[in-house]
């Protein structure tokens, strides 16, 4: 799927209009330790997260993540919107919890 299909599939909002719509998305994780996804998410995957902070951005490009989707209808805080967008990874808000998104990506 694509990060427009990704977007329709969680009703979510895409919070950086810069991101790299391009992306190829082959499978999901849902973390909020950040440990875990570098030890076990697949590349080109999404990452479904409840953590709103700048080192989900810096975790998503060493573990090659397509896209972020935050949980419950978060909103990042500004250094976390503007690495987004120097690093052009889609960044979603979507108003869904994890559980609920994890069965809509299946």
């Amino acid at each position: 799927m694509n990060v427009d299909e990704l977007i329709n599939i969680v009703e979510g909002k895409l919070l950086n209009q810069n991101a790299d719509m391009s992306r190829t998305i082959s499978g999901a994780g849902g973390a909020d330790l950040m440990s875990d996804v570098l030890a076990s998410i697949q590349p080109e995957a999404v990452l479904l997260t409840g953590l709103c902070n700048p080192q989900i951005i810096r975790t998503a490009l060493m573990a090659d993540v397509s896209a972020i989707v935050l949980v419950r209808g978060k909103i990042p805080p500004t250094e976390t919107l503007a690495l987004a967008e120097i690093e052009r990874i889609p960044l979603i808000t979507s108003k869904f919890g994890m559980f609920e998104l994890c069965g809509r990506l299946y």
